[in-house]
């Protein structure tokens, strides 16, 4: 996808019907989206370019390795590929094995007990029982490049080195596992491929299928309503949070002005096993929030 001439865009992509309503979200351009901004639908009709309020950004997250805990942060660039501060990117960091196929929490749930910070250009790495992992945001183009793969699609990876696979290694105790970087010159993984029935064309690098993702706290409010064991917002791994909505009021937002960002909804993300790993204790239940879902007859969606 391309930037607009005038504005500066983003594309909501959500599949199925969604539950809660996540908004996967595709930018087309750079822009700003910071904690307090005011979220605004458009009204129809269209051509009158009418704003109603619907919301406030609360949280912002960067996910920067695939299924490790996201980076909280108060203000970010929105990019065509996700958000970003500096070299700090939206999950462009993967952890695969040996024959660079992914390694996510779904195989490996432990992976979201690895936190990690942004220092002096640098992520380290920190987990339980670990000594920290330093990694420079950006390795030498003499690194190995790996071919790896993502449910079935093709993309590169830059090894980050020895050191970095040891370590998550080391902590997973599972098998041999590397870790690699996607860097921007690389091709990412297209929207026609991801899901062929998008008219909208745009590229992610490791996110499942789009490159942003807004949640309400609302929607999980009322979920945890219905459960016996809470849920987190850390179980959903949005990107971004608005708050001071209705429950489920998302479902109605067709395009959004986000500061001096514009997004779309384009598709609702379906939920994965993912949501039901504890992400304090690193274990995958299989079980909820899925099965509470599957009562509600409402499907939803991740990543």
């Amino acid at each position: 996808m391309g930037a607009s001439s005038s504005s500066t865009l983003a594309r909501l992509g959500l599949p199925a019907r969604p539950w809660p309503r996540w908004l996967g979200v595709a930018a087309l351009g750079l822009a700003a989206v910071a904690l307090g901004t005011v979220a605004w639908r458009r009204a129809w009709p269209r051509r009158r370019r009418r704003l109603q309020q619907v919301g406030t950004v609360a949280k912002l997250w960067i996910y920067p390795v695939k299924s490790c805990k996201g980076v909280p942060v108060s203000e970010a660039e929105c990019t065509a590929m996700g958000l970003r501060i500096g070299n700090l990117r939206d999950r462009f960091w993967l952890v695969i094995k040996e024959d660079g196929h992914m390694v996510t929490a779904r195989q490996e749930p432990r992976l979201v007990l690895v936190s990690i910070t942004y220092e002096n250009n640098c992520l380290i790495f920190r987990a339980p029982d670990m000594d920290q992992l330093v990694l420079p945001s950006k390795q030498p183009s003499s690194n190995k490049l790996h071919n790896c793969r993502i449910f079935g699609l093709d993309i590169k990876g830059r090894d980050c080195g020895n050191e970095a696979a040891k370590w998550f290694t080391n902590f997973l105790k599972t098998e041999a596992y590397r870790l690699v970087q996607f860097e921007t010159n690389m091709k990412g993984r297209t929207s026609r491929k991801l899901v062929p029935t998008l008219d909208q064309n745009y590229q992610v690098a490791y996110p499942d299928c789009c490159p942003l993702l807004i949640m309400t706290d609302a929607s999980l409010v009322d979920l945890n309503t219905r459960m016996e064991k809470k849920m987190k917002m850390e179980n959903f791994r949005p990107n971004i949070v608005v708050t001071g909505c209705d429950a489920f009021e998302e479902d109605t937002w067709d395009e959004l002005l986000i500061g001096s960002v514009e997004v779309k909804k384009v598709m609702a993300c379906p939920r994965c096993i993912l949501t039901t790993v504890d992400p304090d204790a690193g274990v995958i239940d299989r079980k909820e929030p899925l099965d509470t879902l599957k009562r509600l007859q409402q499907p939803g969606g991740i990543d």
